[in-house]
């Protein structure tokens, strides 16, 4: 790492809490989304699931056009677009489209997960073979529709991707694997690792996209962040309320159970099964919590260690407020400040 401050963004799932609605959801979304503007965050990225009702965000270029009516600085993008389910065209035609209305501010993540389960994958896209080659291809094709290149005899000579705006939306791989990685290097792309997804190996594989990144029209050196899920209170005890509270989710989601965020008090004297013990201590590592200064540690020693200088917060309470103020006091621990002018990090 650099002596380069270290930067902040937030990865916003607009979960759906407990008694609340899919717009309650995406209202909140937006009332986070502005203040990570004024607090200075450098990203903000939201994400798409399809059949999962604890989690309102399916469509994220179409949110994303909100949001970044409604912001100034922030970067906003898509964290991600699950590239299978599309045509790489269209993606290409949507985020020109973006960049064409706030230039310079707009973030392609792509991912490849299904983003929910194989059926509704299927019939997003009946055709998805969930191959390897494949989601190369349409890598290929979605960069060179994004630069206007065209490898001679193939279909980019004869369609381009409009509007043709004069800059180019940010391309990102989003991965909670090393292959991924290896594509985004290959590419000349940047690259975010999903800890909150995967806490195993991923220093490794940064290091491994790293060390192969081959420069592009899009990077002339590599670009790497890492998400991660993270609780910040004014106390040890209510970080730990808040950090208990989504690791018992995480364990419900696994289990198939579709029910959304439980407040602290519903869950303290639950009694789990050896088994479920097991799985609460592996998702205790996609999770870092605490007060201000312990946080302020934590994530810098996690950058550190994945050798990048930007880290993306993942915040899901059952309390709205409880949400912001943890992301408030997360800008506070370092001291956070906005930008004058749109947030520019290559």
């Amino acid at each position: 790492m650099s002596n380069t401050p270290l930067r902040l963004s937030i990865l916003d799932q607009s979960p759906v809490r407990q008694g609340g609605t899919a717009r309650q959801a995406i209202l909140e979304t937006i009332e986070l989304a502005q203040l990570a503007d004024r607090l200075g965050y450098t990203r903000y990225w939201v994400s798409e699931h399809h059949n999962t009702p604890t989690l309102a965000g399916s469509t994220p270029e179409v949110l994303m056009a909100h949001l970044a009516g409604i912001t100034q600085r922030i970067r906003v993008g898509s964290g991600g677009v699950m590239l299978p389910h599309y045509s790489a065209l269209k993606v290409a035609e949507n985020f020109r489209m973006l960049e064409t209305l706030f230039p310079g501010r707009i973030d392609l993540g792509i991912g490849r997960a299904p983003g929910s389960d194989r059926l509704t994958a299927s019939v997003l896209n009946p055709a998805n073979s969930f191959t390897e080659s494949d989601f190369i291809e349409q890598l290929m094709d979605l960069s060179r529709y994004l630069t206007d290149t065209a490898e001679p005899d193939t279909i980019q000579e004869k369609v381009k991707a409009t509007p043709l705006a004069t800059t180019v939306p940010e391309p990102w791989i989003l991965s909670s694997s090393g292959q991924s990685g290896l594509f985004a290097a290959y590419l000349g792309m940047a690259f975010s690792f999903a800890h909150f997804i995967n806490p195993v190996g991923g220093p490794q594989m940064v290091r491994m996209y790293q060390d192969r990144f081959k420069p592009s029209e899009h990077l002339q050196k590599p670009l790497a962040n890492v998400a991660i899920f993270v609780l910040c209170a004014e106390t040890e005890e209510k970080a730990r309320q808040l950090h208990q509270s989504l690791a018992v989710q995480m364990l419900r989601l696994e289990q198939g159970q579709r029910t959304q965020m439980p407040p602290y008090e519903e869950i303290k004297d639950y009694q789990y099964s050896a088994a479920e013990q097991e799985r609460l201590a592996y998702n205790w590592q996609r999770i870092i919590s605490g007060t201000p200064s312990q946080l302020k540690e934590q994530i810098t020693d996690l950058a550190q260690q994945y050798g990048v200088e930007e880290v993306v917060a993942v915040t899901i309470t059952y309390d709205f407020a409880d949400r912001l103020r943890s992301y408030e006091l997360l800008a506070e621990a370092f001291a956070l400040t906005p930008a004058a002018e749109p947030v520019a990090v290559r």
